[in-house]
């Protein structure tokens, strides 16, 4: 009786296995060719999808506008010696009598070495009174003072430098080398000069963005292109706030490759195939090369220009489909733009869910096995 019991044992339990695995879904990285096709419109889903060729490419090929407007090129360079409240001056005054006004008995020479200018554009010298020097360069300053003494003192020679102070300063922060605050001087009145005089940028130059803050207006431009496009290297003011700062773009890889993450641009462009290399490519041991998909929001005026329509309004979700198997579907995934936010995906091919049944089968028959000998020692037990 035990020994029909135990002789029936393993094809029940053989059965059970089969029964569970017909019944269950096995593990996969997500939904495979079919059912994305599913959820098209075509088929009353709520997504477009789109096979990739030539058009699609050259429609969808939009990359973020960064540049100064025309208020921040048109800005003239400031002279290099123009005074502004907050700076510093040096002023050395002689006087053509043994006991001037300044000088004492020893001297005919007065030096000052630091003449602040105040908020209103002012300084003052003794004798000469307030004088207005924001606005002015320091020739002109000295011509004012000369004025001034000269009704008091006669023939008095005066020289004016300007010293960088609090006035004519920009602030730079970010992923620079030296953050700080920095004078406009000769050397560093245009955005390029300033960042070197903060030691450089301290990130990837082709992921680098500047933006430039001055008042409530404020501009972004790509590092690269102040070199790229001389207009962009625009004058500074003071009071002007540079932020240096790394591109927060990035895109989701999911599915049969390398690497499943939110993977930040490395440049910037990226296309389709330089996305999956950031990632490690197509895994070889399970992905379908012919099922790469870009899941992505679409404006309505792109959205209608890659599906033909004019009636669509507000952003659309579109399917982008790659097959890489195609006689151009290499050079079609090189082209074609990956944007931020952006989802890369990548299905398993369907002999890879049939592996996973035969090895799920397979590890079970061994456990059945197991469960046999077991029955049977217990069998000879008894």
């Amino acid at each position: 009786m035990i020994s029909r019991q135990t002789r029936w044992a393993k094809p029940v339990a053989l059965l059970a296995i089969v029964s569970i695995l017909a019944g269950c879904a096995l593990p996969r990285v997500g939904p495979n060719k079919s059912e994305i096709y599913a959820g098209s419109v075509q088929r009353q889903g709520d997504a477009f999808v789109v096979a990739v060729n030539d058009r699609v490419t050259r429609v969808t090929s939009v990359q973020p506008a960064l540049g100064f407007t025309e208020d921040f090129k048109n800005a003239g360079l400031l002279g290099s010696d123009i005074i502004s409240p907050g700076d510093t001056l040096g002023l050395t005054i002689w006087e053509n009598v043994d006991d001037g006004l300044l000088a004492g008995e020893a001297t005919n020479q007065t030096i000052l070495e630091e003449v602040q200018v105040d908020g209103s554009g002012f300084i003052f010298v003794p004798y000469a009174g307030r004088i207005k020097a924001a606005g002015n360069t320091p020739e002109g300053v000295r011509r004012v003072i000369t004025e001034k003494l000269d009704q008091q003192t006669p023939d008095p020679q005066v020289e004016v430098r300007r010293v960088a102070g609090d006035g004519s300063t920009v602030s730079i922060s970010g992923a620079v080398t030296g953050q700080g605050v920095y004078p406009i001087e000769a050397p560093t009145r245009t955005l390029s000069a300033m960042i070197a005089a903060a030691g450089g940028i301290a990130i990837e130059p082709e992921v680098a963005q500047i933006t430039v803050i001055r008042g409530d207006h404020r501009a972004k431009v790509w590092f690269q292109d102040l070199f790229k496009n001389p207009q962009f290297d625009i004058a500074l003011r003071g009071g002007d706030r540079i932020l240096v700062e790394s591109d927060t773009r990035a895109y989701t890889a999911l599915g049969a490759t390398g690497t499943q993450a939110r993977v930040t641009f490395e440049t910037q462009t990226l296309s389709a195939l330089e996305g999956l290399a950031q990632v490690g490519g197509l895994t070889t041991s399970a992905a379908d090369p012919t099922g790469v998909f870009v899941l992505r929001n679409e404006p309505a005026d792109i959205a209608n220009q890659v599906l033909g329509r004019d009636d669509l309004l507000g952003a659309q979700r579109l399917v982008y489909v790659l097959d890489l198997t195609q006689p151009n579907g290499m050079f079609l995934a090189r082209d074609f733009a990956i944007r931020d936010d952006d989802t890369l995906y990548v299905t398993e091919a369907p002999f890879t869910q049939w592996s996973k049944v035969i090895a799920a089968l397979t590890g079970t028959l061994g456990a059945v096995g197991s469960i046999s000998t077991a029955s049977s020692t217990l069998s000879g037990d008894f």
